[in-house]
């Protein structure tokens, strides 16, 4: 079945925009160094950024922002796309699904925490574990669903 004859395969785009721009706002807000991330501050002899790292530091905390709202976006929206073009188990699309949206959403609470935790050893491992293997993982199962996708498009169309 072609990609172009899958019914269902878009997404409510104004929808998923709401999402991702509330979302990110709350992320912004709610960083570390925002004005309602105090459960997470930095610990108090930590750097703080100078010069040009300031606005630097500060769109890389919108970037991520933005990121996790899309992926949660993605996740309340995407997986009747992701079905739609799926010719691999519904096992396999549902990790693809949420693996899309991890490796969208996660860098906001990651970078949020390495950020809390400074140079704490044993946080770090916790977070590096936490976040690192899923990302190895989540990138394992979307290339495995990536090799399905191809195996099953007839070799013209490749």
């Amino acid at each position: 079945m072609s990609v172009a004859a899958v019914p269902s395969r878009s997404i409510n785009w104004k929808a998923a925009l709401a999402i991702t721009v509330v979302l990110a706002a709350a992320a912004v807000l709610a960083g570390p160094n925002g004005p309602l991330g105090s459960f997470w501050r930095p610990p108090a002899d930590s750097s703080h950024p100078t010069g040009a790292q300031l606005p630097l530091f500060l769109l890389l905390n919108i970037a991520e922002g933005l990121a996790f709202g899309f992926g949660i976006a993605f996740l309340v929206f995407g997986y009747p796309v992701v079905r739609a073009i799926s010719p691999a188990s519904a096992g396999l699309t549902r990790a693809a699904h949420v693996s899309i949206g991890w490796l969208l959403s996660n860098w906001w609470p990651h970078d949020s925490l390495h950020i809390h935790n400074g140079m704490n050893m044993g946080g770090l491992l916790g977070i590096e574990y936490g976040f690192h293997i899923t990302l190895m993982i989540a990138g394992m199962i979307l290339a495995r669903f990536f090799l399905t996708l191809l195996r099953r498009q007839p070799a013209a169309s490749r």
